[in-house]
């Protein structure tokens, strides 16, 4: 952890470590004048070499915005700083101590958060951020690190010290942050350096709700050039068909809030907000759906499922569809183009060719994968009906291209598998039936033979 936790900063008593960044601590204090512990976050310019002396310039530049902007913020979702000290050899900032976590925690496939508290936390982000525009701030750094929620859903929006003042006639103040923010969450407009408002903490927040809904960011890249043409160039993914809990109206939310046009993105908080709890109001019950720790528990004990890791079976369990349907009913229909597939969960299927039967499917095993594999035509090469009731997982392949590429991989190899096995099975019963096989004169195991010959 470092050097040792010291016993008092300035006035401040330290009662315990809380976080540990790159360049500054956060601990636990208390003030001998006021009741209520606090949170104090330390940066030492101690011990730093003279080729550091321009971060530290830079570190105190962050301070010291962090400073003006909180005394211009008051709000119940904002943390509340109560005092900035800077010296030659430390800085700190104290400020409201909030014992919750960060979205960060959520954002995982085994750790989402159900849908309603999802939009209710993000509402109250949206209103909050609203409320700082109208003091003239824009945050520049929203991502899921810097928005805290403790079990009953209160949100504190953290760390401004990247925050712009757009109300100051000068920005020389801000250029040595040109390019802040985590790449992944900015906005097109940041990546390009371009002027900046409250649009621009709207779209990061767009994308953690994204995030927040799927399990996975929306634009994805191998390395940050790549990331970058994404985010400046292409739509981002429907949320629903990654997530299907997720209302499709939510999509229609999203997309506003990431779009690339200023002009077409929402204008205000307040507005992201009220279309917000318009979709709120739509989503059902979610007493009544079976937990996701149960589905991943069905999934996991599949033999379809073998070789996924526990990760991926997580990523299944977000974007596939649990469907039921009753004996005599027909999923899948011979000639058609339908690339959807399924993995049967319980029950029988039937497969069959021109009217006849061609096989039988039972749990674990998969159906329906000859349009997916089949990247010319896409065509089903056989029909299914259910022979008893039949429960089974449903693969939208518009969701699974965006699954993640070791997923994807195994989907791939299972699903080829699976047709080999059953062409090897096809060609046996054809085999039965076929005239006696032409025998071999000579034999080889490589299917060529080298020969010496004598000189």
């Amino acid at each position: 952890m470092g050097s040792s936790i010291p016993e008092r900063i300035g006035k401040y008593r330290i009662i315990r470590e809380v976080g540990r960044g790159a360049t500054a601590v956060v601990y636990l204090a208390e003030n001998p004048y006021y009741p209520q512990p606090v949170a104090l976050k330390h940066v030492s310019f101690k011990d730093r070499g003279r080729d550091e002396a321009k971060w530290n310039r830079r570190l105190l530049k962050l301070l010291r915005a962090e400073e003006a902007v909180a005394n211009k913020l008051d709000h119940p979702n904002i943390i509340k700083i109560f005092e900035a000290v800077i010296e030659q050899e430390e800085a700190y900032i104290v400020m409201e101590y909030f014992p919750g976590k960060s979205l960060e925690e959520y954002c995982s496939f085994e750790r989402m958060l159900p849908i309603h508290r999802t939009v209710s936390i993000i509402f109250k982000c949206c209103m909050a951020l609203d409320y700082a525009y109208r003091q003239g701030i824009v945050h520049r750094d929203i991502k899921p690190a810097n928005i805290l929620i403790d079990d009953d859903d209160n949100v504190k929006i953290t760390d401004f010290g990247l925050a712009l003042n757009i109300n100051k006639k000068s920005d020389q103040d801000s250029t040595f942050i040109m390019g802040v923010g985590s790449p992944a969450y900015m906005s097109p407009e940041q990546i390009k350096s371009y002027p900046l408002n409250q649009k621009t903490d709207l779209y990061s927040l767009g994308v953690v709700l994204f995030h927040l809904l799927t399990g996975r960011l929306p634009f994805r890249a191998k390395n940050p050039a790549q990331l970058v043409y994404k985010i400046i160039n292409t739509d981002p993914p429907s949320a629903s068909q990654l997530n299907p809990l997720v209302p499709e109206q939510m999509d229609v939310v999203i997309r506003k809030s990431l779009e690339k046009d200023l002009y077409s993105r929402y204008k205000n908080g307040a507005e992201f907000a009220k279309d917000l709890s318009a979709v709120r109001y739509k989503i059902y019950d979610e007493k009544d759906l079976v937990p996701d720790s149960t589905r991943f528990g069905q999934i996991r004990r599949l033999p379809f499922f073998t070789e996924f890791d526990d990760i991926e079976i997580w990523e299944v369990v977000r974007f596939s569809t649990w469907r039921v349907v009753e004996p005599l009913t027909q999923i899948i229909r011979e000639g058609s183009t339908d690339q959807r597939f399924g993995i049967v969960l319980e029950g029988e299927l039937e497969l069959s060719i021109g009217g006849h039967k061609a096989g039988v499917i039972r749990a674990g095993e998969c159906f329906g994968e000859s349009a997916y594999l089949d990247e010319q035509d896409h065509l089903q090469h056989v029909s299914v009906i259910s022979l008893t009731p039949v429960r089974y997982l449903e693969i939208q392949p518009a969701a699974l291209i965006l699954a993640s590429e070791e997923c994807l991989a195994h989907f791939r190899s299972r699903l080829i598998t699976t047709v080999a096995r059953r062409l090897s099975n096809c060609e046996r019963q054809l085999a039965l039936q076929g005239e006696p096989a032409t025998r071999a004169v000579n034999v080889t195991t490589s299917g060529i033979e080298l020969q010496l010959l004598d000189n």
